[in-house]
């Protein structure tokens, strides 16, 4: 190149710090704080889901490239994207992992504080593309009845591999969301679970939502909890996040701030694919970037001992030591207002590659099935 592109970075992107400059004149900016007057000039965007791409945004702006370091991409706004030839890319699967760990530590927790086995018990998976498809893996593993429920798919690949809503409604014990928000047309997710869906339930379902707060009409949500209609209720998204409904979050089971899919691991993936993608749009001779210095967990050796536990208590012990979300629970529900605080403050976690587990007698393929999970294992002689 013979001139040096321009870009504006969310501030709390994680390892991009150093990357760009010997390629870009780069500016650092809160995410939410990012604004028109900031951009004007900018030849490309990396941002999160905090920045709003819309026209009130872009327009006249000399962006050319944007992007988003998050699986999610509601927060562009394509058409006009595509109206003013601005390319995007958004970082697809890049914390799938991290929201796999997330859902297996509250299907866990649940299934010891609501007194069920998940071996055996129905879980209806709606939306199956990179999360749904890690979730669908884990609930294989634990011996899990599945039903996946995702019409885009279904249309380009037939009927044989999903069922209707109306089945997952009717015959699961846990429902778990993993859609993108779509406002209006035929897969439209807003408001996907409202009072008909709550009420055609059949069973005390165990929900959970790690996708977009808008898939769940709270108002109808409440309805149901006071009414008795489930058996528990996992909420990482909120419908009008930063905003939260203080009664709501006194309802549900467990409650977190946005950070399912907050794992460093995630965070580098997105990274990584944001860098990647903004060097073949630019050329810009920044080959094979990925972060080097992931800091590992204090302690990532975990000494289990399965004798005279069953399978999901073996899982248990091993999953929460990476990540419990109880924790999370408790300093959401301290501090409710410090929403985008505690985000951009998470504490660091890491996923399952990072831990060493010495096993000690194994029984029941649980060691088989934590190294399928992605654990480390050392069997004890």
């Amino acid at each position: 190149m013979n001139t040096r592109i321009k870009i504006i970075a969310d501030s709390k992107i994680p390892f991009l710090k150093g990357v760009l400059e010997p390629y870009a004149d780069i500016l650092y900016i809160r995410g939410s704080d990012i604004s028109s007057d900031y951009i004007r000039d900018a030849d490309a965007l990396i941002v999160r889901t905090r920045t709003k791409c819309n026209k009130e945004l872009l327009e006249g702006s000399n962006v050319r490239f944007i992007a988003t370091a998050t699986i999610g991409f509601d927060h562009i706004d394509t058409d006009y994207c595509a109206s003013r030839k601005i390319t995007w890319q958004n970082a697809p699967g890049c914390n799938s992992s991290s929201v796999e760990q997330y859902v297996l530590a509250a299907l866990l927790v649940l299934s010891a504080e609501k007194n069920f086995t998940l071996a055996g018990s129905t879980i209806g998976i709606i939306g199956v593309g990179y999360v749904g498809t890690k979730i669908k893996r884990i609930a294989k593993l634990l011996g899990m009845n599945i039903l996946l429920n995702d019409p885009p798919r279904e249309r380009q690949e037939g009927r044989s591999s999903f069922v209707t809503l109306e089945r997952i409604i009717q015959e699961s014990d846990i429902i778990s969301f993993h859609v993108p928000l779509i406002i209006t047309g035929q897969d439209k997710t807003f408001h996907m679970v409202n009072n008909k869906f709550l009420n055609d339930l059949r069973k005390k379902v165990h929900l959970i939502n790690t996708s977009r707060g808008e898939v769940i009409e709270e108002k109808a949500l409440k309805n149901a909890i006071v009414s008795g209609k489930l058996g528990s209720v996992v909420l990482d998204v909120w419908e009008k996040e930063p905003l939260v409904d203080k009664d709501l979050l006194e309802m549900v089971n467990i409650a977190t701030p946005h950070i399912a899919g907050y794992s460093l691991d995630g965070k580098a993936n997105g990274t990584k694919m944001s860098v990647k993608a903004l060097n073949s749009f630019f050329n810009l001779g920044l080959e094979n970037w990925s972060p080097d210095d992931i800091p590992m967990p204090l302690d990532n050796k975990i000494i289990l001992d399965a004798a005279g536990k069953n399978l999901e208590v073996i899982i248990k012990e091993a999953v929460l030591k990476t990540y419990n979300i109880l924790d999370d629970d408790a300093k959401f529900r301290k501090s409710i207002s410090s929403f985008e605080e505690q985000r951009e403050h998470y504490s660091p976690r890491r996923e399952y590659g990072a831990y060493v587990i010495q096993l000690l007698n194994d029984h029941d393929n649980a060691g088989k099935i934590l190294m399928e999970l992605g654990f480390d294992v050392k069997k004890a002689s």
